[in-house]
């Protein structure tokens, strides 16, 4: 990505302007992704993994509606 300061642009323009395409186009999202290398974990894991975390929300649901938290 490339960008050029315009003619008597002020420099916190130009920042701006730089972060926002920075944003738009995705490369620090891709860069945090990037960072660490995670192992792939099986399907069944995966699996297991999702069914607890529908448990949790259901249970944080329930409590709220009872008011505990």
């Amino acid at each position: 990505m490339e960008l050029k300061r315009r003619e008597g642009e002020p420099v916190s323009t130009f920042l701006h302007r730089f972060t926002k395409k920075v944003r738009q186009s995705g490369i620090l999202v891709e860069a945090k992704k990037r960072r660490f290398q995670t192992r792939k974990s099986s399907k069944s894991k995966k699996r297991i993994s999702a069914i607890y975390r529908e448990a949790k929300r259901k249970e944080v649901e329930r409590m709220k509606k009872m008011g505990v938290i």
